[in-house]
């Protein structure tokens, strides 16, 4: 089982948008040097949404390639379209991927049942291990504690990311299902308190800047450690108000440009962070001596 902080990995591109696949193996080489247990490869974070279908399984092959069995890589392969969701899934166990993660089908919003049925067709189609990923704040669609116990039997899914910030709901769901499927959190600000509570760890936006200090974090709420990880995630926080102040993943990769990690490139309709909002990304990553 994978534990520990597991980073939403940018797509890092040049300014006219091509994806910059140097700098994508720089920031695996990064993440693996920094302590990251795990990568998810075009996932929200990584601007799933505006890759095309070639795009998308090339650079889960080069992060699989890359990483070379040093960590383990998780593709993003959801989609609103069931039969599109099955192919980008077997096409991430064909190139070598560990686990996939599939979103809710956004923007069409389908009722629970619908889901079941969405998540038993890609589970029957292809045997690689697959994990939920509930971000209703994204999707316009919320998958329910009581979906993800009738989906928790089914051999293939074998986890979910809750990202809903509500911790409540992340208790419910490990006092549910944590027996039969790892919980990880996909709440930065919130992350060392569901692992306290059972969760495995953290698909984590703030990983992609602070990588060691994530590690650190998701091991000391593993290791019981309350306290510690209670002062470690108050000095993080204001990193983590700050990589969303405007839309994911708009001020990490600015960030990140900032670090002199990666070019300023990103896919319309995102653009680059507003001038209003980089004082309070750059004075985040100052007060962690990121700059």
């Amino acid at each position: 089982m994978i534990t520990g902080s597991i980073v939403a990995l940018i797509t890092p591109m040049h300014p006219d948008g091509s994806i910059d696949w140097e700098a994508l193996d720089q920031l695996v080489e990064f993440h693996i040097s920094k302590g990251t247990d795990a990568i998810v490869a075009v996932g929200t974070t990584g601007e799933s949404a505006t890759l095309n279908p070639e795009e998308h399984i090339a650079t889960v092959e080069r992060v699989v390639k890359t990483a070379a069995g040093r960590r383990p890589i998780i593709a993003g392969t959801g989609a609103n379209n069931t039969s599109e969701a099955i192919e980008l899934t077997a096409e991430a166990k064909r190139v070598g991927a560990d686990a996939c993660l599939l979103v809710t089908p956004y923007y069409n919003k389908p009722p629970q049942r619908g889901l079941i049925r969405h998540y038993e067709a890609i589970a029957a189609a292809v045997d690689i291990p697959q994990w939920l990923y509930n971000v209703p704040g994204r999707t316009a669609v919320d998958m329910l504690p009581e979906t993800v116990a009738a989906l928790a039997d089914v051999p293939q899914i074998t986890a979910i990311k809750d990202a809903t910030g509500d911790l409540a709901r992340g208790r419910q769901l490990i006092e549910l299902v944590g027996d039969r499927m790892a919980v990880y959190s996909g709440d930065d600000a919130t992350a060392w308190e569901l692992i306290a509570a059972g969760g495995k760890g953290n698909i984590s936006v703030t990983a992609n800047v602070a990588p060691a200090l994530m590690h650190e974090l998701c091991m000391l709420a593993l290791d019981g450690k309350a306290a510690e990880a209670a002062a470690l995630n108050e000095r993080l926080m204001a990193l983590h108000n700050a990589m969303f102040v405007e839309a994911n993943p708009v001020p990490v990769k600015w960030a990140l440009k900032r670090m002199g990690l990666c070019q300023e490139g990103i896919r319309l309709p995102l653009v680059e962070l507003d001038t209003r909002f980089q004082p309070k990304v750059e004075l985040a990553l100052a007060s962690l001596e990121l700059i």
